[in-house]
């Protein structure tokens, strides 16, 4: 079983942590997360550290146990230094470009495909093919970025499309006559 609960979460000069019930909201320079835990999962915040204990001992309550551990150090590590990924587009005419808060890609359709920026995450576009996804709430970043990838994923005999920057394509053979 995991103990991934066990280890408190220390909080960082300049981030401040409060809890009202069962919503736990975490500010820092980066933003503001709130975030709903578990009844089964109680947090307590000591000195500078964020410590959690299991209020039944059953399989589900251990689950939130560690899931809320995890949660609750995202969203510190969020406020205070932030996370971001990046994705690169492959392929000729392939491109993309920011219009106010719209990101706008050319993937070989017919048409631009556009999609709204969420609130709290910066997007920038480096070089036409560089994007590069940032904010404090890493749920929000990783579903952003797997949306744009998912407008053209990678082709394995070319390797078009739009993938993470540190994604490897395993690319196929051609047709042979």
């Amino acid at each position: 079983m995991s103990r991934v609960g066990n280890s408190p979460v220390s909080i960082p000069d300049g981030v401040s942590l409060s809890m009202a019930s069962d919503l736990v909201t975490v500010k820092g320079s980066k933003g503001e997360l709130q975030k709903k835990i578990p009844s089964s999962v109680s947090v307590s915040v000591e000195d500078n550290f964020v410590k959690f204990s299991i209020k039944n001992d059953d399989n589900q309550s251990r689950s939130h146990w560690g899931t809320t551990r995890a949660h609750i150090a995202n969203m510190v590590k969020g406020v205070s230094t932030g996370f971001s990924k990046n994705l690169e587009i492959n392929g000729v005419g392939y491109r993309a470009a920011i219009q106010g808060s719209k990101l706008q890609l050319n993937l070989g359709f017919s048409h631009p495909v556009e999609m709204q920026v969420p609130e709290g995450l910066k997007v920038t576009v480096d070089g036409n093919t560089k994007i590069s996804v940032s904010g404090a709430d890493k749920e929000l970043i990783g579903m952003f970025a797997a949306e744009i990838r998912s407008k053209r994923p990678p082709e394995p005999f070319k390797g078009k499309g739009v993938k993470y920057a540190d994604e490897y394509i395993v690319r196929k053979e051609g047709k042979k006559k």
